[in-house]
């Protein structure tokens, strides 16, 4: 089968793949993508190479598309992927962590989950959130939550 999009590398690019390969942590899939565009420009099939690499002959025949398309670094690179936005901004998570940190309301020992997430409604720094995205938040933006771990946070 010929190849719509030929992979054809200068001596800069397949040094800079093979150091890719042989050096440093890089991630998996960038690892991947360089063997692929290494083998491609040695002239194998997409189906050669992903037999050999054991990847998906569509992840292949990306790879070399986008080499052609739109250049190395790009062939390389992971693509943003679609997501929902975080449901706070840092500087909301920030509050949340002090506002967890401060002096629970009164008649109250501890803040609770709950508690938490009204009071963040209720000083309108969001329109509305959910105890468990407290929790989740909480959960990500601190590294040393003993008071969580030993359960003196609640829903």
């Amino acid at each position: 089968m010929a190849h719509k999009y030929l992979v054809d590398l200068t001596e800069e690019e397949r040094g800079y793949l093979l150091d890719l390969i042989n050096k440093g942590k890089p991630a998996a899939r960038k690892v991947a993508r360089a063997h692929v565009l290494l083998r491609a420009g040695e002239g194998a099939t997409d189906d050669e190479i992903a037999q050999a690499l054991h990847l998906g002959a569509s992840t292949v025949h990306r790879t070399r598309q986008r080499f052609v398309d739109e250049g190395l670094m790009p062939a390389l690179s992971e693509r943003p992927r679609p997501g929902q936005c975080p449901v706070l901004t840092g500087k909301q998570a920030a509050f949340l962590v002090a506002l967890a940190c401060s002096t629970p309301p009164a008649g109250r020992r501890r803040w609770t989950l709950r508690l938490l997430a009204d009071r963040l409604v209720e000083l309108q720094q969001v329109e509305a959130i959910s105890h468990d995205t407290v929790g989740r938040v909480l959960k990500k933006t601190t590294s040393n939550l003993g008071s969580v771990k030993n359960g003196a946070f609640r829903a």
